[in-house]
């Protein structure tokens, strides 16, 4: 048995779920929590546009915040919440407090609360006094609708305190912002080398100006100061404040800092503090100088005078300070100070000898807060020797305010790290893959013995003296065994026939991949590997999971087995009940085709060469689905079953079933021939189906473009007018249509006639303008996941209309959409996910001025 180490692909939900560990509670990092909310906070106000009055604005406040979503109340409703409204942050016209009186434009109260004062100006001046106002910069320009972390970009400067004078400050640049953590380079010092990594919401880190407001000093770090002139470090620092003022951070980063606490130490005392330099050990510690009433200066003990002392700015509430004796309290080890000589450090002798006194417990921060935090827990944490390194870590031990962190991962492992709970270099689960940072994570160790059920690519095994397309022998050795094979509790081998119809379900493609066989072995072993593989082949592997649940006879020899599926990041489990006998393993693998609708011979028992003796790979999805059905006696739609080759479609063909009989009756009323006969119907829907590849997957938004501009409407206006304007004006005509047809009716004679005007060159501009104006004849929120494809059908996004069904993005789904959004989920390069927003913000827009009310 061979053992090695493995790199895999990490996925947190899937590992959790195998091993049964527990991740650290999201609320647990408060830092992270503040670098989620809103730059807008409740209470703000703003101006927004009058939905009671064109061209006229009014008060409102801010009520609470949903990402870029703002939930607003005009001011006078008081506590009535019954006119609040949503609006979004990019896409509504809001403004700060004051831009009417700036832009000539009208203040004036909704029409419903017009009368409840007299005097609207006394009124907004009350309303107005000590409020604070929406900034504009988040209103208009590129920082708006940011949140709080995204208005740090590269190339910002802050300024960073000196780690060993509180009062010294110099500028740094902003390198990289992942999610908060700042890769940060001194002004001057553009050195990698010498970059640093902090939180933003360190109190190290203020804005622009702070140092010279506050008569602080601008000087580089103390113990960088030596790699450059004087003259080179002012003129980086001039060079770098005239670059900042043209675009300077806005102040509301820095509006969750916390204030500092005054302390109560004094020089001399004795205390326990976490290595600064080693974060593995507890080390006893000395307050060797108080600058003021925020900061002093620890110094670690160290007797023997030989190094030069390692010292640390601290405040009052700086992680891993403790107090005297909390290693002994909470069985934790403390080191002896350097130079020590006794084996056993006592605190009563070392004051003694020392002539100190012990930090008084008042002085310290709730040592006894664990914030939600528990043994075995798993999160994610910096390398304390690579600050750039973020890795996977579990808690091995949590005493008071501390916890022992293991980091996986690592080339070269350390010990526990000992961190804060309120530490801004921990993050939760997830937190690197939500920000696109890379995470060391752990190695996997992989034992593989000699299998007896082996599933490779078939060319690997196949014997001189096989032709290419025999079934193969996966395992030659066990084949040898025949007690083995033709026992009661195993089979031979299963073949997949990758040329058999796969059905709605399956890929064909991935089919394709497979290998030709299976097996021999024990029943129960050969179907899980076979139907892991096809599972793994589908198109929502968690959609055919729910289908084999339904496989399941009472007169079957079954075992209970897991069956696992990976989609899109999420894993899925379910368990099935399998055939543990030989003479049911055919029976088995007929009713799993059968449920997936695929042809029964796609993997069993039996091998198909070229030809399949169900002569499914001849036909094309919907025929198949029609001969299959008339041979277990089911009529066809419209006809008798004798003749006529259309059927009624599977589950997803039933759309297309009802737009096809729809435009038979429309034509009859527009003048069409209604004397056709069904073998002409029949041959125009078999016709259209040719367009189709892969149920699922492989629609041409071409094929349906070409069938529908040679089936168009007849009453659709051509008289130079855009048929868009056309189908919009017909809705506006007839706003209570019941027709349920009527939407997919609309919406496919539009595309129909855009495609048949494109070459009309005197009316495209008009088009284009009326491209933007979308009139919705029923609410999007109610919209099904039918409704949603039919409408990207509608649009020049057609071809992506796949993955809306494949992911089941209903009306409610689609209105949250947002471009990351479409980029991260769908895997959409910039160019298409612009041009597939656009569309869905005309749904927006649509959807605010028709329903939003």
């Amino acid at each position: 048995m061979d053992c090695a180490e493995e790199e895999v692909d990490f996925n947190w939900e899937e590992y959790l779920e195998e091993t049964g560990a527990t991740a650290a509670p999201h609320t647990s990092f408060r830092h992270v929590e503040l670098s989620l909310q809103s730059s807008f906070q409740p209470g703000m106000k703003l101006e927004v546009a009058n939905k009671g009055s064109l061209d006229t604005y009014w008060v409102a406040t801010i009520i609470t915040t949903c990402g870029q979503l703002l939930l607003l109340r005009y001011c006078g409703y008081g506590d009535d919440r019954k006119a609040d409204f949503w609006c979004d942050v990019m896409t509504a016209e809001l403004h700060p407090v004051g831009w009417c009186a700036l832009n000539n434009k009208t203040l004036q109260p909704p029409e419903a609360i017009k009368e409840k004062y007299s005097d609207w100006a006394e009124f907004l001046i009350k309303e107005l006094t000590g409020s604070r106002t929406a900034p504009a910069n988040l209103l208009e320009g590129p920082l708006k609708g940011k949140n709080t972390v995204d208005l740090i970009v590269v190339g910002c400067i802050l300024e960073v305190r000196d780690d060993s004078e509180p009062s010294v400050y110099w500028a740094a640049q902003v390198q990289c912002n992942v999610g908060g953590r700042l890769c940060l380079s001194y002004v001057g010092l553009n050195d990698p080398a010498h970059y640093r990594w902090m939180f933003y919401l360190d109190n190290r880190l203020r804005p622009l100006g702070w140092a010279k407001e506050n008569n602080l000093s601008m000087k580089p770090p103390t113990d960088r100061c030596d790699l450059r002139s004087s003259s080179e470090w002012t003129e980086a620092l001039d060079q770098a404040t005239t670059e900042a003022l043209n675009s300077p951070l806005p102040l509301e980063v820095f509006k969750d800092h916390a204030d500092l606490n005054t302390h109560s130490f004094r020089a001399g005392m004795k205390l326990e503090m976490v290595s600064p330099v080693e974060p593995f050990h507890i080390l006893p510690v000395s307050v060797t100088k108080i600058y003021n009433e925020c900061y002093f200066q620890i110094t670690v003990d160290d007797l023997t005078a030989e190094a030069p002392p390692t010292s640390v700015v601290c405040h009052a509430d700086s992680p891993g300070i403790l107090p005297v004796q909390w290693c002994l309290k909470n069985g934790v080890g403390l080191e002896r100070p350097r130079g020590f000589e006794s084996q056993d450090f006592d605190w009563a002798d070392y004051l003694k000898h020392t002539g100190t006194e012990a930090a008084p417990d008042v002085c310290f921060p709730n040592a006894s807060q664990s914030k939600g935090f528990c043994k075995d827990m798993w999160l994610e944490a910096v390398n304390p020797h690579q600050p750039a390194e973020l890795c996977v870590a579990r808690i091995t031990q949590v005493k008071g305010r501390l916890l022992w962190l293991k980091l996986e991962g690592l080339t070269k492992p350390l010990p526990d790290c000992i961190v804060d709970v309120e530490s801004m270099n921990i993050f939760p689960v997830g937190w690197c893959e939500a920000n696109g940072y890379p995470l060391t994570h752990l190695q996997k160790t992989v034992c593989l013995p000699q299998k007896k059920i082996a599933v490779v690519q078939p060319e690997k095994q196949l014997a001189p003296s096989q032709p290419p397309d025999a079934p193969l022998n996966l395992c030659p050795s066990m084949a040898m065994d025949t007690g083995l094979v033709n026992g009661k509790y195993c089979c031979s081998q299963l073949f997949i026939n990758h040329r058999c119809f796969s059905g709605p379900y399956l890929n064909k493609g991935r089919i394709a991949e497979l290998p030709k066989a299976v097996g021999p072995g024990k029943c129960a072993v050969v179907l899980k590997e076979i139907l892991t593989m096809l599972i793994n082949s589908a198109y929502k592997p968690g959609r055919v999971l729910r289908e084999l649940q339904m496989v399941e006879d009472p007169q079957w020899n079954c075992q209970e087995e897991t069956l696992k599926a990976k989609y899109k990041g999420k894993s899925y489990r379910s368990t099935m009940r399998i055939v543990r006998t030989a003479d049911q393993v055919s029976e088995f693998c007929r009713r799993v085709c059968e449920r997936l609708q695929c042809c029964q011979n796609l993997f069993g028992p039996t091998y198909v060469s070229d030809t399949c003796p169900e002569n499914c790979s001849s036909q094309t999805k919907t025929k198949y689905t029609y001969y299959k059905k008339r041979k277990v006696g089911r009529p066809s739609l419209g006809e008798n079953a004798q003749d006529g080759d259309m059927t009624k479609p599977a589950r997803r063909r039933k759309k297309r079933k009802a737009i096809f009989v729809q435009k038979k009756r429309r034509s009859s009323i527009v003048g069409y021939h209604t004397t056709e006969s069904p073998q002409d119907s029949d041959y125009y829907y078999d016709d259209e189906e040719e367009d189709f590849e892969e149920w699922g997957s492989e629609a041409s938004s071409n094929s349906l473009r070409e069938e529908a501009s040679s089936h168009s409407f007849q009453d659709v206006p051509r008289r130079g007018r855009p048929p868009r304007r056309a189908a919009l004006q017909r809705r506006a005509t007839h706003p209570n249509t019941s027709d349920r047809s009527s939407p997919r009716r609309t919406t496919r004679s539009v595309s129909c006639s855009q495609n048949q005007t494109a070459n009309h060159t005197n009316t495209k501009t008009e088009s284009f303008e009326e491209e933007d104006r979308l009139v919705l004849e029923r609410n999007p929120l109610e919209w099904s996941v039918s409704d949603v494809v039919e409408f990207i059908t509608s649009t020049d996004c057609a071809s992506l209309a796949k993955i809306f069904q494949e992911q089941d993005i209903d009306g409610q789904a689609l209105l949250l959409l947002t471009l990351p959004t479409v980029q991260e989920c769908m895997d959409l390069k910039l160019g298409p996910a612009i041009k597939l927003c656009h569309q869905i913000e005309r749904v927006k827009v649509a959807f605010y001025s028709q329903y939003a009310n």
